[in-house]
């Protein structure tokens, strides 16, 4: 399978998953007044969410060029 073709099956899954992370009933779980570690979960959730996805899509695109991770 070529390189290009891998990665953009990979990325399509990862915004999918990105789209179903951040739509309504993961939202809700998260989204009272519960803190954590002094910031609101829904806060946390999403910053977490937003670093470990950038963090992917750079794994993703920096593996698949051909350089050691």
């Amino acid at each position: 399978m070529p390189v290009m073709k891998r990665r953009k099956e990979r990325l399509v899954v990862l915004a999918v998953l990105g789209f179903l992370a951040i739509n309504y009933p993961l939202i809700a779980l998260f989204s009272q007044e519960r803190m954590v570690f002094g910031v609101p979960a829904l806060w946390m959730y999403l910053f977490l969410f937003w670093l470990s996805f950038v963090v992917l899509i750079a794994l993703i695109m920096r593996r698949q060029s051909g350089e050691k991770v």
